[in-house]
């Protein structure tokens, strides 16, 4: 089951997700719908992507979008935007290779995990700490800041009141649609230089260049 699992959620924040949710007692149904929005995000990586694959076949793109991730996709992008001898066959060989040394790394820990004697008391906050990472690595504007925060108080909310995991899922949905009409409203209004969309990067090395100054 970890080897089938690994070859078919290659994701190490899903198969995360999938344990705790199973240790948890949730649906299948609200397992799978996790896992659509937890990987939505490789839509966008994939499409960043599409660039450097055209032209190729329709079998290749489902081989090559099957097995990416978020490390063989930073791989692949340095190299395609660095490396004109870069193609398409030599990405899919970084997949290939990555899969299986992931997939073989989790059967092997699979199989003689339960000798090792380990303390596991930290793996409890571990797919919390991945998502707390997740959010920090995204914070590109106060907008990613507002929206991560109508998140956390609408997963509270529906929680309490779906009393499931389901409560995860609509407050997946209702933060994003809240998200999405407030960047067009801002965008459409000529705001889009405002305070909600101003670069956090950015500000902060102003800031710092100012006081070395």
């Amino acid at each position: 089951m970890t080897l089938l699992v690994s070859l078919l959620v290659f994701s190490g924040g899903g198969q995360f997700l999938i344990a705790s949710m199973l240790v948890s007692n949730a649906s299948i149904q609200s397992i799978v719908l996790m896992l659509f929005f937890l990987e939505l995000r490789y839509a966008l990586l994939g499409s960043s992507l599409s660039q450097y694959l055209r032209g190729s076949s329709k079998g290749f793109l489902i081989a090559f979008a099957s097995h990416m991730n978020d490390e063989n996709y930073a791989v692949n992008y340095l190299k395609f935007a660095t490396d004109k001898q870069w193609s398409g066959k030599d990405s899919l060989m970084v997949e290939h290779y990555s899969l299986a040394s992931w997939s073989i790394s989790n059967l092997v820990g699979a199989l003689i995990g339960s000798v090792i004697a380990i303390n596991l008391e930290i793996v409890d906050f571990a797919l919390t700490a991945m998502f707390l990472y997740m959010i920090a690595m995204q914070l590109k504007n106060w907008m990613t800041v507002l929206i991560s925060v109508i998140a956390g108080i609408f997963a509270v909310i529906f929680m309490l009141i779906f009393k499931s995991t389901m409560g995860l899922i609509v407050a997946t949905l209702a933060a994003s649609l809240v998200g999405f009409a407030l960047e067009d409203y801002l965008v459409k209004h000529g705001k889009a230089n405002g305070f909600l969309l101003s670069r956090i990067k950015k500000r902060k090395k102003i800031a710092s260049n100012t006081k070395g100054n």
